[in-house]
């Protein structure tokens, strides 16, 4: 399984360093989110990850190569990454943007394969997309044309995948569909996700791995149990908070608290928190 990791990394844009002296290594067959304020340096450290951008210093490796080492299709065989707002060519269908994920597999001598086709047509039937097959892909909605991209990405079949806010301008039910997807990829499929993610509650349901950025550099890292408390929300993000179980998952829930906002016993508190969970237990279980 492909190991990804960072060494003393150093990115910038121009005169602007963003990333400095920074490792890290993603864990293998896990959801990794990395989350952080605007700015942080999350999109820019994802975009190192992928070679989308040449470090200034130190390397990104992946399985012990250097990612800059590698020839372009051999890596992308390994190695998938969906941009934040990817932009489809005009009148292009799903199927033929998701058959775009082939192109690693082939060569001068073989085009377009059984093998291909097959991929093509597994990956949309994976990501609920078959049925849209023949439609362009700019008259879908936003939550299915982003399952459209993360086919493409599935068909390329590289055990990494990197993805940029795969949420982002997505209403709440698309967000789940989507997080559902990935966390379908990632358990039924071993694939490694690494995602860049702004809420942190839906980080905490998804994400086995977390990794909070702050000014460029890692503010924190772990199990989201591990990395989201009062403290690091409020060094991170500059934000009161009060941290309680999710009543589904158990994970973290944050629950922010506003300038104008104040808590009220009588309204919430933490000590209250076991009744309320169970009230709400029993009402499902109705």
């Amino acid at each position: 399984m492909s190991e990804l990791n960072a060494h003393h990394l150093v990115l910038a844009y121009d005169n602007a360093c963003i990333i400095e002296d920074l490792s890290l290594t993603i864990p293998s067959g896990q959801i990794t989110a990395l989350v952080g304020p605007n700015g942080c340096g999350k999109s820019t450290l994802l975009r190192g990850f992928s070679r989308l951008l040449k470090p200034r210093g130190g390397n990104v490796v992946l399985s012990g190569q250097d990612i800059w080492s590698l020839p372009t299709k051999e890596l992308a065989k390994r190695l998938g990454i969906l941009p934040q707002g990817p932009v489809t060519p005009e009148g292009l269908t799903v199927h033929e943007l998701v058959s775009q994920g082939r192109y690693p597999h082939q060569s001068w001598l073989q085009q377009w394969s059984a093998e291909d086709e097959y991929a093509t047509l597994e990956a949309l039937e994976i990501t609920g997309v078959a049925e849209f097959a023949d439609r362009p892909v700019d008259t879908l909605s936003g939550g299915q044309r982003q399952r459209a991209w993360i086919a493409m990405t599935l068909a390329q079949d590289s055990e990494v995948i990197l993805l940029d806010e795969p949420t982002t301008f997505l209403d709440m039910a698309y967000q789940i569909e989507v997080l559902d997807l990935l966390h379908d990829l990632n358990v039924g499929r071993g694939k490694t996700i690494v995602m860049v993610l702004h809420d942190l509650n839906h980080a905490c349901r998804y994400a086995d791995f977390l990794v909070a950025v702050r000014d460029g550099q890692i503010a924190a890292y772990g199990a989201p149990q591990d990395v989201v408390t009062e403290s690091v929300v409020q060094m991170v993000f500059g934000i009161d908070c009060r941290i309680i179980p999710d009543p589904i998952t158990g994970t973290p829930l944050v629950v922010p608290i506003g300038r104008t906002q104040k808590p009220k016993r009588d309204v919430f508190m933490q000590d209250d928190y076991p009744v309320l969970v169970n009230a709400f237990q029993d009402s499902v279980g109705d």
